[in-house]
């Protein structure tokens, strides 16, 4: 078996782009892979074509081979743009490898250790006693895990948000909501890279011990030592990884003792063959994946089979859930896809990845820009989205 031709589709669903790629094979056999890197898929699409005249007549199942072959083929390995496209093709090889021998994605990683993969929900709300009645109305449908989002606090401008003005209100509404729903379910929140050391500590000190059962992304993750110095500040457990392109990124947090939960993105880091070497890192410091999903079908599918088959697996992002629903899910264009049975999904049994794009109807319309939201500090510098 030879790949013939990867095909490129930035896609619009929903609100945002996803980049969905295609392997095809001179056997028929085709395979669908997801990059991550939102809001910069033009960048990812330029290093597919790169990738794309590397990888024709290569055999789709060494997979292992191809990996190094498209990191190591150039003198500046990684980054997260050329990860974010190797990451689709690694699950899109994957995917035809499953065809190919007629077996879920899942047996090819070791074999399933589970038959469900659990997930978390996620709410945001406009007032105290509104994120109560959101967790509540959770919790009424089976959600055991909530990730909560910041109060906003500042003036009535949607583009500026500032970290003072948000982490006190915060406090007192995680405190209340806790009080609320009691000591059972799991709760955390996710600051999205928006705090400083300070910051964050001081947002962990205001609240009662035990309000929190994670806290997610709380500072930008290129400095380990700034990581260091708010684990010696708080002992609320962190989660993070949804930024990490490789292992080697996130080296330093597993080795640290810096993450307690590996958010890792298997759309970003390197697909299934480099997700699968941090999890057994992880495993081996006793660090349980919790990972980032927020795309779409195919991540999700991919996901699913990577929790599917590892031993130290928590818990996994959704985006569709009774208090959130981001549309990234369209049966029109994945009229095959993974569906969220209550708070989980079923491990699949088909063979491959078990997802479908609808090709015919979606493949050719434009590419559609889109930028992350701005936001700026009441000063008029750049604050982290």
């Amino acid at each position: 078996m030879k790949i013939t031709d990867i095909k490129v589709y930035p896609t619009w669903v929903g609100s945002r782009n996803q980049l969905i790629v295609k392997i095809e094979t001179d056997e028929g056999i085709y395979g669908w892979g997801e990059a991550g890197l939102s809001g910069r898929e033009l960048a990812v699409e330029g290093a597919l074509r790169h990738y794309r005249e590397l990888l024709i007549g290569q055999d789709p199942l060494r997979i292992g081979f191809i990996w190094q072959l498209l990191y190591r083929s150039q003198y500046f390995e990684g980054g997260r743009a050329l990860t974010a496209a190797q990451s689709a093709i690694d699950i899109a090889l994957y995917d035809i490898k499953g065809k190919a021998l007629g077996v879920p994605v899942y047996q090819l990683l070791g074999g399933k250790q589970r038959d469900y993969v659990n997930c978390f929900a996620t709410t945001g709300a406009d007032s105290v006693e509104q994120l109560i009645e959101r967790c509540r109305q959770l919790l009424d449908q089976g959600w055991r895990i909530i990730r909560m989002l910041p109060a906003y606090a500042g003036p009535h401008d949607e583009s500026v948000w500032e970290p003072w003005a948000s982490i006190g209100i915060t406090a007192e509404w995680f405190a209340q909501v806790r009080a609320a729903v009691g000591s059972g379910p799991m709760l955390g929140v996710d600051y999205h890279h928006r705090l400083s050391v300070a910051e964050a500590a001081s947002f962990c000190q205001r609240m009662p011990r035990g309000t929190l059962d994670f806290l997610e992304e709380p500072i930008r993750d290129e400095c380990p030592e700034a990581y260091e110095q708010l684990r010696r500040m708080t002992d609320v457990p962190m989660a993070i990884g949804e930024e990490f392109s490789s292992k080697w990124q996130a080296l330093p947090y597993i080795e640290r003792g810096l993450t307690n939960y590996m958010r890792l993105d298997i759309c970003n880091i390197g697909g299934f063959t480099e997700a699968m070497k941090v999890a057994g890192w992880c495993e081996a410091h006793y660090i349980d994946l919790m990972p980032h999903n927020p795309l779409g079908p195919i991540c999700t599918a991919a996901t699913v089979h990577l929790a599917a088959a590892v031993p130290n697996f928590f818990a996994l992002e959704v985006r569709h859930s009774p208090t959130e629903n981001l549309h990234f899910y369209d049966e029109a264009i994945f009229p095959v896809q993974l569906k969220l049975e209550g708070t989980r999904f079923c491990v699949p049994d088909g063979p491959g990845l078990g997802v479908e794009f609808n090709e015919k109807d979606f493949a050719g319309q434009p590419f559609k820009f889109w930028e992350a939201p701005k936001l700026y500090r009441s000063d008029g510098s750049v604050q982290n989205w």
